[in-house]
């Protein structure tokens, strides 16, 4: 891949984030430490070299600026084609020397590792990994702590570029416009595997992929008493007076989209819908829009969770069991800041600020009683005053044909 194309640009353009990042944290160092990363791949990894590494490595930013890589010798010329990092050392033995002498070189008063407690996004070192590298950096005389680079990796996925907006954008657009061909193809008798097929046919034609496992991309629901989420398409049949939605993404030049959209099945030769159909939908297109008008720069993920949330219980519907949103990128999601309650299993990221540049889902849902689930999900950007739409949003209920 010659030097100068996309992937190479998108490492330089993250990379030149870093230094930012770093003096922001009060970072000195920041090493992400892999090895066989084909086995065991390290999701920053892909933002600081792109292609995988075999033996021990180490890519070493500082806050000065300065970015190093170590590696095997067989992997030097990969590393150096990228022409983003001030040098590249390669070892044929052992990494132990050259990265103590990188590290004793620099003196950092701090260093920052790829480990973290809350964010599986930035937990990529193993911890017999973690181990060896404290040992390496003990003998380089390194003495500190090590500390989490879960602030600068998380703001380094969270804050989009503008190429990484591009093509999120593209990969949008290319759901929206399947979503506009099933829009027709959805009808009573139909079953979900039959509409999840047609679509999976035009991924294919397409030459894309679905932004997670295919077995449940899309997601097809209908009717009452389904498993709502996270669950592959069924033979259940779409039949009068039921709900329809279904949850649907692509991953297109390496970012993903994610959107729901959400139909009704009115009775033969109707085009009626029921008023608590009509209601739920309403509500959840005023709690989505709710929460996008109090997104911007510095406020809690909690709280605008709660905007949403609260709306629609006070509108006489349970607490949806999940949070609001969560942030989008190479993968459907991707990033530490979420848009949710303070519930256990989400630990700090709903108490995480937003960033200008995070693309978040926003999908609350509902239940109307013996009808099925209302949920629509768009996708935003936080901007420097506010949060736009990514998606044209859904505005109407669609109606299935009979």
């Amino acid at each position: 891949m010659a030097e100068g194309d996309g992937k190479h640009d998108l490492i330089r353009e993250k990379l030149g984030q870093s230094a930012g990042l770093l003096e922001a944290h009060g970072i000195d160092c920041w090493i992400t430490f892999v090895r066989e990363t084909a086995v065991q791949r390290d999701p920053i990894l892909p933002f600081l070299c792109g292609g995988d590494l075999t033996w021990h490595s180490a890519l070493v930013l500082t806050r000065s600026g300065g970015k190093y890589a170590i590696v095997g010798n067989l992997d030097k010329q990969a590393v150096e084609d990228l022409g983003v990092y001030d040098s590249v050392t390669a070892y044929v033995e052992g990494i132990r020397k050259p990265l103590a002498a990188l590290v004793g070189s620099l003196e950092p008063q701090n260093v920052a590792v790829n480990f973290s407690r809350d964010s599986e996004i930035a937990d990529g070192l193993t911890h017999g990994m973690f181990l060896l590298l404290r040992d390496i950096l003990s003998h380089a005389g390194y003495e500190g702590e090590l500390l989490s680079a879960e602030p600068v990796i998380s703001s380094l996925r969270a804050r989009k570029s503008p190429e990484e907006l591009d093509r999120i954008r593209r990969a949008i657009d290319a759901t929206l416009k399947i979503f506009a061909e099933v829009r027709g193809f959805v009808r009573a008798g139909r079953s979900e595997a039959e509409i999840a097929a047609f679509m999976l046919q035009r991924v294919d034609q397409q030459g894309l992929e679905t932004a997670w496992d295919r077995g449940h991309c899309p997601s097809v629901f209908t009717g009452p008493d389904t498993a709502e989420a996270h669950y592959g398409p069924t033979s259940r049949p779409v039949a009068a007076g039921h709900i329809l939605n279904m949850d649907f993404g692509v991953r297109l030049d390496d970012y993903c989209s994610d959107l729901q959209r959400v139909w009704y099945v009115p009775e033969a030769g109707s085009t009626a819908i029921p008023d608590e159909v009509s209601h739920g939908f309403a509500t959840i297109v005023e709690a989505i829009e709710r929460a996008r008008r109090e997104m911007r720069p510095g406020r809690l993920g909690v709280d605008i969770d709660t905007v949403a949330r609260s709306f629609i219980v006070d509108r006489g519907y349970e607490s949806f069991p999940h949070a609001l949103g969560h942030q989008v990128g190479r993968f459907a999601h991707d990033g530490t800041a979420l848009l949710g309650p303070e519930w256990e299993k989400y630990g700090r990221k709903p108490r995480l600020p937003l960033e200008e540049g995070m693309v978040f889902t926003l999908e609350p849902r509902l239940k109307v009683q013996g009808r099925g689930t209302v949920t629509i999900e768009e996708m935003v950007v936080v901007t420097a005053e506010g949060a736009e739409f990514l998606s044209l949003p859904q505005r109407e209920l669609w109606i299935a044909q009979t």
